[in-house]
Formats: structure tokens, C-alpha cells, sequence
């Protein structure tokens, strides 16, 4: 009916894609064209279709709309592996964007929040009696993985490097410092801008503490060579 009266149109386009060009562009989704009326209708000040690549693939790009506050992020990359792991980056980028909007706390990188709170428990390991304190210990000792693996990728010796920024830390009373991964000679992360969100943080620690119990929790296992 469209063509018939000279208008452009598309086809087969998604429910999730009508909505939002409906939200960017301040129309009303109408499923019958009887009840198309001029105050449903949206404003945009340019539709256009572009074609790239070798197969000329081809999409329609929709600027100017007079309520858009969103942005279309087209990826490419020579092979799957490459989109994949760009899609990942960019899936991972947004999701700290999107807990700083949910919480603004940050703690700084670089496992100086792990060896900090790997030095608040031992602290509190050695104000408890019976075996509780062991695995305060232990929990303390796992909290340490991190700042080891950072400088083990980094090229630095893991144990002496993780070692001197505890020693600092206690001497310096900062809770900033970590591993100096980019070798840019300070080890105060709050210099070398290197930060996370406390949100992620602290779901990181729960899960991996959850993670834990649960396989403390099976007290057997059965493999397959046990039924020959």
C-alpha cells in the first residue's frame, strides 16, 4: 500500500528494532493502517541505505530522530574469532558504564583491593580461636591469587612483586597501591588511573566465594571408571 502511493518502505523488520525506532523518532507503532492518523507519525531528517563490505551487504541507517539517545555500534573484523572477541570487549566496556549509572563507588585496580582485603583479614584471622581462623587464612591466601596472576602476565616476578606491595601498603597505610602491571614506576593505581567499579567487585568476590562452598559441599565424586 506504501508503494502504491509513492512511499518508501521496509520490510521484515524485527518487534525489538520497531520499537526503538518508535522511541527515537516519537511515532506510535500502528498495526493497521486504518488507524494511521499525522500526530502517530515520527520525524527523522535522514533514512538512508549503505552498503559496505565485499558482499555488499546492505542496512538502513536512520539519523537525525528528534528523541534519540542511543548510538548503533557496527562491529567488523576479517573473521568470526574477531567479532567475537570485539562483541566481548564492547559487551564488557558497556557493562562497567552501565554499573557506574547504577553505583558510582569505585575501588582502584591493579589487585591493590584484593591484597588490601587480603591484609583486613589476616588482621581479623588473628582475633578469632579455634580452626574458624584457618580458613580465614585461606580466604585471605585466595584474595591474593589476583595481584599474583597481574604481575605473573605482566612479566614480573609474582611472589616478590606481590610481597613489596603488601610490605608497602602496611608501611604506607594506602590501600591504593598494586601491581605496577604498565611499568610506569609508581605502584599508586589512583596516579596511573586504574580503577573498577565496587559493584563489579563485590559480585566478583560473591560469586567466587559461592563458587567455593558449593564444591566444599560435595563430599564424593563418581567417575565412570567406577561402573566398569
Amino acid at each position: 500500500l506504501l508503494y502504491k502511493n509513492d512511499l518508501p518502505a521496509v520490510r521484515w523488520v524485527g518487534g525489538v528494532e520497531i520499537e526503538l525506532i518508535a522511541m527515537a523518532t516519537g511515532g506510535r507503532i500502528v498495526p493497521r493502517f486504518v488507524e494511521l492518523s499525522e500526530d502517530k507519525l515520527g520525524k527523522a531528517g535522514k533514512v538512508k541505505e549503505v552498503s559496505f563490505g565485499t558482499t555488499k551487504d546492505s542496512m538502513i541507517v536512520i539519523e537525525d530522530c528528534a528523541n534519540s539517545k542511543a548510538v548503533t555500534i557496527l562491529v567488523r573484523g576479517g573473521n568470526r574469532m574477531i567479532l567475537e572477541e570485539t562483541k566481548r570487549s564492547l559487551h564488557d566496556a558497556l557493562c562497567v558504564a552501565r554499573n557506574l549509572v547504577r553505583d558510582n563507588s569505585i575501588v582502584y585496580g591493579g589487585g591493590s583491593a584484593e591484597i588490601a582485603c587480603s591484609l583486613a583479614v589476616e588482621a581479623a584471622a588473628d582475633e578469632v580461636k579455634g580452626v574458624e581462623q584457618y580458613a580465614m587464612r585461606a580466604f585471605a591466601e585466595a584474595l591474593d591469587a589476583i595481584p599474583l596472576a597481574l604481575a605473573e602476565n605482566s612479566g614480573l616476578a609474582p611472589i616478590e612483586s606481590l610481597t613489596a606491595v603488601k610490605a608497602q601498603q602496611v608501611a604506607e597505610k594506602n590501600s591504593r597501591l598494586g601491581i605496577d602491571c604498565k611499568d610506569e614506576g609508581t605502584n599508586d593505581m589512583k596516579k596511573q588511573n586504574v580503577f573498577e567499579t565496587l559493584i563489579g567487585k563485590k559480585q566478583q568476590m560473591m560469586l567466587a566465594t559461592q563458587v567455593v562452598k558449593m564444591i566444599l559441599k560435595i563430599d564424593d565424586v563418581i567417575t565412570p571408571a567406577g561402573y566398569a
